[in-house]
């Protein structure tokens, strides 16, 4: 096992010296040795991907679809994105000049900040959020402002946006959005965005709308900033969530022309093309599976439920999810704000793995993240725990 030669410490890039590791993964990865531990951390899908979503995929490998895709994603799953995007939330795209097949949302999120920051360029982020945001950015070059959202539902308010564009000024590249939320399951109504969209298009910035988990949502009507600042607004989503394909790795970014150029660029240079099978299995998803996410959906909001309504009479009190498949719970006031030290008796006492808040940024201190992407029988069991470490 080779060690580095000395004549080569410390010459790499200086920007992960100041880069802390995933707040979310190490603290997993943390409590993960305990024994009997639940786990309600990881935002990971326990449902299985849909049976003509995984034949797809075999099919292609079976037919030899072997070869270099097209850079920017097959045509056929470029079409389907685009008929998806427009039939159930009216965005329009050209399939063949605005949109990129990328690997995943995170490569997704790489690729479009590489291509749109400068050193010392600032992104406005509302927190408590996907922590993974952070490290993009800082990486890259860019500073985060980080805007606290906890005193206002976890939805940013104009007024908020107005007062740091007015500090900031021209050095703002970008603000972020990520809704509905992780980790709060909070949504943003299209009152929200449109007052959000009237502020920003008054100033030279891109929206980056972060909508993975825009198909799984409980009795709201899903809206996307997109429809209201098109040529503004970068807008990346996937099918890991709404299909249960995480492990296949298939994102997507669609916007301007000109900017999607120039995030090709980046992609190209950094996955080449996304592999045949998953795009073939994407397709299928989105050209034949529209009705997927919506059975999904009816099965998270069942968990939803039953894990606010345990969490409520232990007295936690939490905003009631909207999207997504998480929990943003508040620690009982006995407990103070350390949400630290309370998920890690919580695991190593009562054996229920959470997430501490403050993993998301200012706003999430005092709070736990828990995911309802397991079973119900799981969610009651953990329920149980924790009445009895409460007790």
């Amino acid at each position: 096992m080779p060690n580095l030669s000395s004549s080569l410490a410390g010459l790499h890039n200086q920007q992960l010296n100041v880069l802390a590791p995933s707040g979310i993964r190490g603290f997993d990865k943390k409590i993960s040795s305990v024994d009997g531990l639940i786990k309600l951390t990881i935002g990971e899908p326990d449902l299985d991907t849909p049976e003509h979503v995984k034949q797809a995929s075999v099919d292609s490998i079976l037919n030899n679809d072997s070869h270099y895709a097209d850079q920017t994603g097959k045509k056929e799953l470029r079409d389907a994105i685009v008929n998806h995007l427009a039939n159930k939330y009216d965005l329009k795209y050209d399939a063949d000049s605005e949109v990129i097949v990328t690997v995943g949302a995170t490569e997704a999120l790489y690729s479009t900040f590489a291509s749109i920051l400068n050193k010392g360029d600032k992104v406005i982020v509302p927190t408590p959020t996907f922590a993974l945001y952070f490290p993009i950015i800082s990486i890259l070059g860019g500073e985060v402002i980080k805007v606290d959202t906890s005193d206002d539902g976890f939805v940013l308010q104009p007024e908020k946006l107005q007062a740091v564009l007015d500090e900031h000024g021209d050095s703002v590249k970008a603000i972020l959005l990520n809704y509905p939320s992780n980790p709060t399951g909070v949504e943003y109504s299209k009152d929200d965005l449109s007052k959000l969209a009237a502020i920003i298009k008054e100033h030279p910035m891109y929206v980056l709308s972060d909508e993975i988990y825009s198909d799984l949502t409980y009795g709201v009507e899903h809206h996307s900033i997109a429809s209201m600042l098109p040529e503004q607004t970068i807008y990346i989503s996937g099918l890991s969530k709404s299909h249960a394909m995480t492990g296949y790795r298939v994102g997507y970014i669609c916007g301007p022309q000109e900017i999607i150029k120039k995030i090709g660029m980046v992609h190209a240079f950094v996955v080449t093309s996304v592999t045949n099978s998953a795009q073939v299995a994407a397709s299928e998803a989105l050209k034949n599976g529209e009705n997927d996410p919506v059975e999904m959906a009816k099965i998270y909001q069942e968990r939803r439920d039953i894990l606010r309504d345990g969490l409520t009479k232990l007295g936690f009190s939490m905003p009631e999810p909207k999207g997504a498949f998480y929990m943003f719970a508040k620690i009982p006031a006995e407990y103070g704000l350390d949400d630290e030290k309370f998920a890690l008796d919580l695991a190593y006492e009562a054996k229920v793995g959470v997430i501490p808040g403050n993993a998301f940024g200012p706003g999430g201190e005092g709070y736990i993240r828990l995911s309802y992407a397991s079973s119900k029988e799981v969610i009651e069991e953990a329920l149980k725990r924790i009445e009895k470490f409460l007790k």
